[in-house]
């Protein structure tokens, strides 16, 4: 009987244990560090920091610091003009020791690995046409329909989305929408932070908007054709006005939803 009560008593207290760790790893607290040139090592004023988890944003000082709110396991993404975008998960680590460093690689450098092959035509067709890219492109026809439709690569939400977009715009919204729930919530959060809509404002690549929001562009793209945005807007507008434009689709979806 002792040693039952032994071993129970144990096992109640490595599951505290357990709980407590998992308690600290989840709870949220201030993380600092600084942001530093990769080929420099100087400090990088104004570069742009992100939670994606939790959804805030901050910026660093004139020293590259920064402060974050931040629990272990979270993303934090950074984004400078002119640097290439860098992404790190939050480790006990971070917390524990101080002057942590992030360095971010100048796009002249990041682009140097890059390898530009020209086409070299040779103006006999046989062997330009060799050498010429091919469109990977996949083309769905329906029955009953004479038009190819084409659905960029080969997945299986391919064929949803075509037909979602001619049969029913909504009914593609529905699919895109409901299959991210908890990343549609996070509109809501995303327009309420300052630093966030700042940067949004000042980029047009639509790159930290998918990280936020955790879509592809081609999603995106497909949303806003499907709530009457030209394609001059979905190709010129900043990804803010991307953002808004998105948010006020979701709410018309909404209502739609809740009249079928």
């Amino acid at each position: 009987m002792k040693k039952y009560l032994f071993c129970l008593f144990t096992l109640i207290c490595f599951a505290g244990i357990s709980q407590a760790d998992e308690d600290e790893q989840q709870e949220a607290k201030e993380f600092q560090a600084v942001v530093i040139n990769a080929q420099s090592s100087t400090p990088l004023e104004s570069v742009h920091v992100i939670n994606l988890n939790k959804v805030v944003g901050t910026i660093t000082n004139s020293n590259g610091e920064f402060s974050i709110s931040a629990s272990v396991n979270d993303t934090l993404y950074f984004s400078y003009l002119g640097f290439k975008s860098q992404k790190i998960r939050v480790t006990n680590d971070m917390f524990k020791f101080k002057n942590t460093q992030i360095a971010l690689t100048e796009l002249a450098y990041a682009l140097e690995e890059v390898v530009v092959k020209p086409y070299e035509l040779t103006g006999y067709l046989e062997i330009d046409v060799k050498n010429l890219p091919i469109n990977t492109s996949y083309q769905y026809s329906i029955s009953g329909l004479s038009t190819s439709y084409e659905a960029g690569s080969k997945n299986p939400s391919a064929v949803t989305k075509v037909l979602g977009s001619i049969l029913n715009p909504a009914d593609l919204l529905r699919n895109l929408f409901g299959k991210q729930p908890n990343q549609m919530k996070k509109l809501r959060q995303i327009k309420e932070d300052d630093d966030i809509r700042d940067l949004l404002a000042s980029k047009f690549d639509r790159e930290t908007l998918t990280e936020l929001l955790q879509i592809d562009e081609y999603d995106i793209n497909d949303i806003l054709s499907n709530c009457n945005y030209s394609t001059s807007f979905i190709k010129t507008a900043n990804d803010l006005q991307i953002l808004d434009a998105i948010s006020s689709c979701y709410e018309e979806y909404k209502v739609l939803n809740r009249k079928k």
